[in-house]
């Protein structure tokens, strides 16, 4: 891929021992338009692979109106840049994730690889550094030093910009939540795909930082999400695809899109027993908050 046209950069998720690849069907659409925190569209999946152009017009037809497009690496950074300049319904994310930075370290390229988030955080529709954060589930110990430098670099990215910041937050709740203390947090923080409990949404939650739940949260063994949603605040809340992944019941194990935020959206209001309306202006209010206008 060209530095100079990212919009041909594609990758394509497995699909091998996955069962059922179809897209699912569309859900009733909202009355009231919210927005998809956090997707990867980049990534095709599925049996018919899908453009952003009709990921976006599905969206729509459901009431979901607007896509934060994260990346993770400087090449789905870069897309994601490009696919938030070239659509208005989407806002970009950028940053290295924490699995990758370990191996940019290794390469002695992390630091160029920060290097061009920074760049891409000076775009007017990038919105957030994301997502960025620790993951100790997947990456060996050998490399949590890589993850930590590289946290702590995105942080100051995030303040240097004035942006939000997305965290992935994997096995490593403790040590993400020192780290924020010890560095200090930007000011609009989000745990993306929170994966944490009823105990951790309260600190979270009294920080000042977002919560954004995802399609897991509607799975059976899930219930220490539910506790946590339970828990947070309404004006806290954020929801979130993380597609093609995490794909809600009754459709879980087929590919996700933005355009399946309703179910989970449908799911959280029941859970919280709140009005399904007033949760989605909510929703959309908090959206807004983190990342500003998509109009603007």
């Amino acid at each position: 891929m060209s530095d100079t046209d990212p919009s041909n950069y594609v990758r394509t998720r497995s699909q091998d021992g996955r069962g059922d690849v179809r897209w699912p069907a569309a859900p009733e659409p909202l009355a009231v338009p919210v927005y998809d925190n956090h997707a990867h569209l980049e990534i095709e999946d599925g049996d018919e692979p899908l453009t952003l152009d009709v990921q976006l017009e599905r969206a729509v037809d459901v009431g979901v109106i607007g896509v934060v497009q994260a990346g993770g690496d400087i090449e789905s950074s870069r897309w994601s840049a490009w696919a938030a300049a070239s659509h208005p319904r989407v806002l970009a994310a950028v940053a290295i994730h924490p699995n990758e930075a370990p191996a940019y370290e290794e390469a002695g390229r992390l630091d160029e690889a920060i290097a061009v988030i920074d760049e891409l955080a000076a775009q007017p529709r990038v919105r957030a550094i994301g997502e960025t954060g620790l993951d100790f589930f997947r990456t060996e110990k050998d490399g949590f030093a890589a993850q930590f430098r590289s946290f702590e670099a995105h942080i100051d990215l995030a303040k240097k910009h004035g942006l939000a910041m997305q965290i992935h937050d994997r096995d490593a709740h403790d040590a993400v939540l020192d780290t924020l203390d010890r560095v200090g947090a930007p000011d609009r923080t989000v745990f993306h795909c929170f994966s944490g409990d009823d105990a951790m949404a309260r600190i979270a939650a009294e920080r000042g930082y977002y919560l954004s739940f995802a399609g897991n949260v509607t799975f059976k063994n899930a219930q220490n999400l539910r506790d946590a949603l339970a828990v947070t605040p309404l004006e806290r809340i954020l929801v979130e695809t993380d597609a093609p992944f995490l794909t809600p019941i009754p459709h879980r194990g087929r590919p996700n899109a933005p355009y399946l935020v309703p179910v989970t959206v449908r799911f959280m209001a029941a859970e919280l027993g709140v009005d399904l309306d007033a949760f989605c202006v909510q929703l959309a209010a908090n959206t807004v908050a983190v990342y500003g206008s998509f109009e603007g």
